[in-house]
């Protein structure tokens, strides 16, 4: 009866620990999994460490609407190596570093690009602003 005591003991302690393993194991994936923001914020930080400057032209303002949050990207035009590359960027997280009596179509620029991948570029981050 003793040994039959000591074997559903362990066997109910094995099995506690294994899902205790299971849950840190679940927190611990979890936890890992930036949102769309933090990856955005990885981006530039990213490309403003690494970069390189080019110039740039503004095309233009574009404010969205949608139903979540209003939206402001910046579309603009920049010239590496010989190939125009025309990209957006989203700012509505960084609407305070903006001036935008500065921000009109037409108006230069400048552009943090990625060396490696030319079309990963910046205008705007936390650390640095071409506008």
């Amino acid at each position: 009866m003793t040994n039959a005591l000591t074997l559903i003991t362990y066997a109910l302690g094995g099995t506690a620990a294994l899902f205790l393993l299971l849950a840190l194991v679940r927190w611990w994936r979890r936890r890992e999994r930036p949102d769309a923001g933090e990856l955005e914020r990885r981006r530039r930080s990213h490309v403003n460490r690494i970069g390189r400057i080019a110039e740039g032209r503004i095309v233009e303002l574009i404010d969205q609407l949608s139903p979540d949050k209003a939206e402001q990207l910046l579309a603009y035009t920049y010239c590496v190596r010989g190939v125009e590359y025309q990209a957006a960027q989203d700012i509505s997280s960084l609407h305070d570093r903006v001036d935008f009596q500065q921000v009109a179509a037409g108006h230069s620029t400048q552009v943090k690009y990625d060396p490696h991948n030319p079309t990963n570029s910046i205008v705007l981050c936390e650390e640095w602003s071409g506008l």
